[in-house]
């Protein structure tokens, strides 16, 4: 079937044999077991369904957590001063507090640095290590960053100063000669490697490092900034970040985190917390500091116990992060969405010499989920071009990244499978696009455009004991999709414009109930074109959404694509 969008859409082929060997085995429905064979999940997954998981710490017995958890244990013993050197992103800030946290329980010397955007750039420099020195740390612990940071760590060992990367970012040899690199990507035979954040390694470094000393530092109470650090960050909510999702979500109270509980209050919300709250409500009032170049004020916020200080600096990011949405919304209303898609590039490069550095990321990931491609957007900074890229689950954008800075294409960057950032000349810039576009041809050459649902369902089958079914398999996010449904002969009614961007409609079927539905993003495309005008019944290809306000559940759906 050919969308109003131009999308071609099939039905998701599973094997029936399969489906009835779930159903069998573990009782599940059709649909569930459709979507657990669709996933791949594993009998672990499957089993915490129905039951509760633990979260393992795998790394007990790895070289380079043993090691470094000895470094720094003897600086601790030493009482040696440290710096913490986090990025500007929510896993770096996360990252930071964990270990600030830390050290103020055990009254350990120790500062942190996190650095702006547009002074400082990405990662440790040697510029910014020949001041951080002046304050004579003995040890310099690197959190989501350091993986290519060569030139900085000699630096720091010509100076006599040790050094810890915990990172997750993309490595190649020659490492950087820090005494320990924690990063699952130094070994590739490892098989989550790209499941963990810097906060995850960081927490689980912790939590040895606490067993070792005997401290009675209790880690597990700040795993919700590991959650909202992975959500953030866009890493697989499958496996050991499904369980740790699980765990949290279906316990934790927002009483018993003071930063949450506050932003909560200052921003009048009462439901229970959510991935989506953490992806899209807390995640970007954490980075607004980071973009709008007052970096240092969000780990502020995640280590202060002062209930002043949180309150102060929950009420300024809330309003950074409300300039934030205005300037992101001026950039957007000044992209020309359809000469990009008349362009019809297999990876959109988005240059514009004005557009703020801090929010480059953000307009990225905009026309990355509104294409669905992988995309880079580029803007002047000072006397060089600064660019950060969003990318798609067949595209490791974060490995050509590494790979354009090895052929000295770019200046310096780095980053993961689904995000990275870097700098660039700009007289490389049409060498860069070339690169790139002939790297995705040559790795998706046999890439398949059709777009899959999951299942058929009539709009009377949509009600609560079916969403309730639905999301034992979730909580959805990347490498774990809500499923997306065809629903049939719907009739648009009572249709609505919400913020000039997205449309708010109901859909209701020849018989039986109506459900409230919304369609993101898509004033100005063909879509609107027929949720607006058109009067027979259309199918929908849809996600089902629960809504949760004021404790309140409500179903919704939220359509991705219209076949008439």
């Amino acid at each position: 079937m050919i969308s109003v969008s131009g999308k071609k859409w099939i039905e998701r082929k599973i094997n029936k044999n399969s489906i009835e060997k779930i159903k069998q085995d573990f009782k599940f429905n059709d649909i569930i077991s459709k979507l657990i064979i669709s996933r791949n999940f594993d009998i672990n997954e499957i089993n915490s369904i129905k039951n509760s998981f633990p979260i393992i710490n795998d790394f007990t017995k790895n070289k380079d957590f043993i090691n470094a958890t000895s470094l720094l244990e003897k600086c601790i013993n030493n009482k040696e001063l440290i710096c913490i050197f986090g990025d500007y992103d929510v896993d770096g800030t996360a990252s930071t507090s964990l270990f600030a946290k830390f050290f103020n329980y055990i009254k350990h010397p120790y500062f942190f640095f996190i650095p702006e955007r547009e002074r400082d750039g990405y990662g440790p420099s040697k510029l910014i290590f020949e001041k951080l020195i002046l304050k004579k740390p003995k040890l310099i612990i690197m959190v989501d960053c350091g993986s290519t940071s060569n030139q900085s760590v000699e630096y720091l060992n010509r100076n006599k100063i040790k050094s810890i990367i915990i990172d997750h970012h993309e490595i190649n040899k020659p490492y950087p000669k820090s005494n320990v690199i924690i990063n699952p990507k130094k070994n590739i035979n490892i098989f989550l490697k790209d499941y963990y954040c810097a906060t995850t390694l960081s927490y689980f470094f912790l939590e040895i490092l606490v067993k070792k000393i005997k401290s009675s530092f209790n880690i597990s109470h700040y795993l919700i900034y590991v959650l909202l650090a992975l959500v953030c960050d866009v890493m697989p909510l499958r496996k050991i970040n499904r369980y740790i999702a699980l765990n949290l979500i279906n316990n934790f109270k927002i009483k018993d985190n003071i930063v949450l509980k506050t932003l909560y209050e200052i921003n009048k919300k009462e439901n229970n917390l959510t991935i989506e709250d953490l992806g899209f409500f807390i995640g970007p009032i954490i980075n607004s500091g980071g973009r709008l170049n007052n970096s240092k004020i969000a780990a502020d916020l995640l280590i202060s116990e002062n209930f002043d200080i949180i309150k102060k600096n929950s009420l300024e990011l809330t309003r950074l992060n409300n300039v934030r949405k205005i300037i992101e919304k001026n950039l957007l209303n000044k992209i020309n969405f359809k000469e990009i898609e008349k362009n019809n590039k297999n990876v959109i490069i988005y240059y514009r010499p004005n557009i703020n550095e801090g929010l480059i990321g953000i307009i990225a990931s905009r026309l990355k989920d509104y294409f669905n491609k992988p995309t880079i957007v580029i803007t002047n900074s000072k006397n060089i071009l600064k660019g950060s890229a969003r990318s798609t689950i067949n595209y490791n954008i974060g490995n050509v990244i590494k790979k354009m800075m090895d052929e000295k294409i770019i200046e310096s960057g780095g980053g993961h499978n689904m995000a990275a950032g870097f700098s660039i000349k700009k007289n490389k810039l049409m060498e860069m696009q070339n690169y790139i576009l002939n790297d995705y041809l040559i790795k998706n050459k046999n890439l398949d455009l059709i777009n899959t649902y999951d299942s058929k369902i009539s709009l009377n089958g949509i009600n609560k004991d079916f969403v309730y079914e639905m999301n034992k398999i979730g909580p959805f996010g990347n490498g774990n999709p809500a499923p997306i449904f065809l629903i049939k002969d719907c009739m648009i009614t009572k249709v609505k414009i919400i913020r000039d961007k997205h449309i708010s409609l109901i859909l209701k079927p020849k018989i039986g109930r109506s459900i409230k539905s919304i369609c993101f993003n898509s004033l100005n495309t063909q879509i609107e074109i027929y949720l607006t005008n058109y009067k027979k019944n259309v199918h929908v290809i849809a996600e089902i959404h629960e809504n949760n306000w004021n404790n309140k559940k409500t179903i919704q759906l939220n359509i991705k694509d219209l076949i008439v």
